[in-house]
């Protein structure tokens, strides 16, 4: 007998979060090759999957006693911030939904329904102009179908009826839209959304909907070997052939985070990207935080009409049709290899709080909270969606497993290189000065500089008796490291984390960046940083709750 829910609560609101990611990630390489519209950019799958990771890091900073709502919030807020692409923006939009509909307790028929018709709402806004046969098709068949119903319905009756309409939709799009007639396939967010309310009917049902896979008419398969197949189970979508016609205008996709406005000024920002280009989606999380996205070949104005309304973060930029102005030429459709323009960040990342920095900053992050062994780094990295991966190892791998690791991923077609960095705290740094719009090599030495330029330290809690530089410790005294050397050792842990930082500043610095770990006490930051403001006047200092075990801190000193 399978146990079904009458209602949503946290645990089965989280179960559904992880539900999507894997469900978007084992279909990731399905939706991309179908992307045909607004672009045939080919990566609408990764943008779904990697904007519900970066929710999923959000929902897990909340903590495990995080109740229904709480959730929801963390969910919508994730979301928002890392969303990418258009398709990563407007399904942040039916997690704000989510959020809503859940902040007066557990989700049942009727807040699901509500939830339907909030989200179709808040999609139609943030949308510059609709178009059936996408997303917003599928999502409104489920908001009808939802709204047929009567509301003695029953939880399990409703998810599954939700999702077969959105299934049915799904397949009508290709007759909707004449690109998708012409390609002779369904649309991609709109398969992408289906694959959503499937993974609520496992929730609810503990059954899996059968659902056919789909595929472009005559398309050309390129052939995974084991490792590539391995890596796009992890997280990783094959590269695909962008084609595009000769002499078209070189276009860019610009995404990036507005803080502090509000609607009037997010539907200001809307109509301002709205004429600088086209697939304009300005989306909040219901917190005062708005994702912008749009397709332009203006991207620096596109990014000047954000800063011009409100505070921008996080902007991230995509060329299309790179390689085939640098080559002269585009790729040829009987070409054995692909080609993906642009370049990943990757990093092994320790804690929920420092995993979620490096995710909001568009790194892809690979935990790291136990020994890690260097096989994962390798799929990893023959998983991210272009040929050119750029590694912040932060310590968590010896140098001799990082040569072999590089070795072994340009075997397997990558141009990785991996950077100078032995701490999150440096790779922070690094990540901080990260441009896209740099050639690879010119931005690996930018960012290679400024962690070289990051003095950095760890506080930590002896766990034995062992000879120091500096003298010997006993279990449970506090040490205080200047990279990896030994300079402090204290009986108590505030006393070793301003001896520390004393010796760190010793040669100057202008910012102190802390890192906080999960051992360390619920103001521990603080008194830090109240330390760094009275005996170091001048210096400006920023305390992260990174959630890291092993390190009571981390610090930088830049």
């Amino acid at each position: 007998m399978v146990d079904v829910l009458e209602s949503i609560d946290s645990a089965a609101l989280r179960q559904w979060a992880y539900r999507c990611v894997d469900s978007l990630t084992a279909r990731c390489e399905e939706i991309d090759a179908l992307n045909v519209f607004p672009i045939p950019d080919s990566d609408t799958g990764t943008n779904l999957m990697f904007t519900f990771r970066a929710a999923v890091e959000s929902m897990r900073a909340a903590g495990p006693a995080a109740d229904t709502g709480a959730v929801g919030r963390a969910l919508a807020v994730g979301a928002v911030a890392g969303a990418r692409g258009n398709s990563g923006v407007i399904v942040s939009q039916l997690l704000r939904a989510v959020a809503e509909a859940a902040a007066d307790g557990p989700l049942d028929t009727v807040s699901i329904q509500a939830m339907l018709r909030r989200a179709t709402v808040l999609v139609s806004g943030a949308v510059s102009v609709p178009a059936e046969g996408t997303m917003l098709t599928v999502l409104a068949a489920a908001d009808r179908d939802a709204s047929a119903h009567d509301a003695n319905v029953s939880l399990p009756t409703l998810v599954v009826d939700i999702a077969e309409a959105t299934a049915r939709a799904l397949d009508s799009t290709t007759d909707q839209l004449a690109e998708l007639r012409e390609a002779g396939v369904v649309d991609a967010g709109a398969l992408g959304l289906s694959v959503v309310f499937d993974a609520l009917v496992e929730v609810v049902t503990g059954r899996t909907p059968p659902r056919r896979r789909y595929r472009r008419p005559h398309e050309h398969e390129r052939s995974l070997g084991g490792a590539a197949s391995s890596a796009a189970k992890q997280g990783g979508a094959p590269e695909v052939v962008q084609v595009f016609a000769p002499g078209r205008p070189l276009g860019y996709e610009v995404v990036y985070i507005v803080h502090d406005i509000d609607d009037a000024q997010a539907s200001s920002l809307r109509a301002a990207l709205s004429d600088l280009g086209d697939s304009v989606v300005v989306a909040g999380d219901g917190s005062g935080a708005w994702s912008a996205h749009v397709h332009t070949t203006d991207p620096g104005g596109a990014v000047e009409s954000g800063i011009a309304i409100g505070a921008v973060r996080g902007v991230r930029i995509s060329c299309f049709g790179l390689a085939e102005i640098a080559t002269g030429a585009g790729p040829k459709a009987d070409d054995g290899d692909t080609v993906s323009v642009g370049r990943d960040i990757l990093a092994l990342v320790a804690g929920d709080g420092a995993a979620d920095l490096y995710v909001q900053e568009g790194a892809t992050v690979v935990r790291c909270d136990e020994p890690i062994d260097s096989s994962v780094l390798h799929r990893a990295i023959v998983g991210m969606k272009h040929r050119e991966v750029l590694v912040l190892p932060n310590g968590a791998l010896s140098a001799h497993d990082l040569v072999a690791v590089g070795a072994a991923a340009r075997a397997d077609g990558k141009d990785v290189v991996m950077l100078p960095c032995s701490a999150m705290v440096q790779g922070l740094a690094a990540l901080a000065v990260h441009d896209a719009a740099r050639a690879a090599v010119d931005d690996a030495f930018t960012m290679s500089e400024a962690a070289a330029g990051t003095r950095w330290g760890s506080l930590r809690i002896a766990q034995q008796r062992s000879l120091t530089w500096v003298g010997t410790c006993e279990p449970g005294d506090s040490i205080g490291l200047a990279g990896q050397e030994v300079v402090i050792v204290s009986a108590r842990p505030l006393d070793a984390g301003c001896r520390l930082l004393d010796q760190l500043l010793a040669t100057g610095g202008e910012m102190v960046t802390v890192l906080v770990g999960a051992q360390a006490s619920e103001n521990f930051g603080a008194q830090l940083a109240e330390y760094v403001t009275g005996a170091h006047p001048g210096v400006d200092v920023v305390v992260y709750a990174g959630g890291q075990p092993g390190d009571l801190v981390q610090f930088g000193v830049e």
